[in-house]
């Protein structure tokens, strides 16, 4: 007969091994990706429908959670040698990789399982090609050069495109539109992030700043000039009839709001000034994409 000991003890492992899963899928990130594709899906829907929609955010975590789970296996001994991703569940051995490759099996399966049978092929298969981009692309490009930005910009911009694609089974201009945003909206948002880390990458071998790998003014040119290209982009979901001209004037604030920030950047140089545009990033996107979701409302 099992004691009461031993059953608490089983429950508690249990739940160790449930949250080193959880956390193995990178929630919070995955859920912001769900979240802009789910933007993308209520923009392209004609009604939207609850219960799919919660289905695809179910399948959204779960198709970037796995993309995710890839790229720390592949980076497993590199994770060990920063100070950021050491105490992950891989490098710190609290999961091996046969378990990790089961559970990112697992959720991609079931991810693509519900974007074809619920949705259209074409989601399934973009959501396919994100992952394949990002987990087998993008990660092992980060130790060659800034090019992997370049790489995975794709898959991270996909998100929108696939949502669109979700609700109208429909390529055009405006899934075109709101995946270009956040294409060029990922290389101020990825830099940024890349300046503040720019110590740790280096201890794993990741080269991922532009021009000449240095925080330096060449660098900050190349932040502005992508961050340049948002302001004309964001007046084009109006221009295409996708959304009212509100939101063109919100995307056209917080896109002067954030290339005055690389402005600051190129003045100074400093990692607190990558911080606070590192920051402003995570402000721009989601404000813009609401925006236009209200005003198409």
């Amino acid at each position: 007969m099992i004691s009461a000991e031993e059953s608490l003890g089983g429950f508690d492992r249990v739940k160790e091994r449930l949250g080193v899963l959880f956390e193995l899928l990178k929630f919070r990130l995955a859920s912001l990706i769900a979240f802009s594709g789910a933007m993308g899906y209520c923009l392209g829907a004609t009604k939207v429908i609850w219960t799919e929609m919660v289905l695809f955010v179910v399948a959204s975590i779960g198709i970037t959670g796995a993309a995710n789970i890839i790229n720390q296996i592949l980076e497993k001994d590199y994770d060990k040698l920063m100070k950021r991703t050491s105490s992950r569940p891989l490098p710190s051995g609290r999961i091996s990789v046969e378990q990790a490759i089961v559970w990112a099996a697992f959720l991609g399966v079931v991810s693509l399982f519900i974007f074809i049978s619920v949705f259209n092929l074409s989601t399934g298969l973009i959501s396919l090609l994100s992952l394949v981009l990002y987990g087998f692309v993008y990660t092992p490009l980060k130790r060659v050069g800034p090019i992997a930005v370049f790489v995975g910009a794709f898959p991270g911009a996909f998100p929108p495109m696939i949502g669109w694609v979700a609700a109208t089974n429909h390529f055009g201009l405006e899934p075109g539109i709101l995946f270009a945003i956040q294409f060029f909206w990922q290389f101020p948002h990825f830099w940024a992030i890349a300046w503040v880390l720019d110590e740790d990458y280096k201890r794993a071998g990741f080269k991922l700043l532009p021009a000449n790998g240095l925080k330096d003014s060449d660098t900050t040119l190349q932040i502005m000039i992508y961050t340049l290209f948002l302001l004309p982009i964001g007046w084009l979901p109006y221009e295409l009839g996708m959304t009212g001209i509100n939101s063109a004037f919100v995307a056209t604030i917080f896109g002067v709001l954030f290339l005055a920030q690389t402005f600051h950047l190129m003045r100074t140089c400093t990692d607190k000034t990558a911080r606070q545009l590192m920051f402003g990033s995570f402000i721009y996107l989601p404000i813009v994409q609401i925006a236009f979701l209200l005003d198409k409302l």
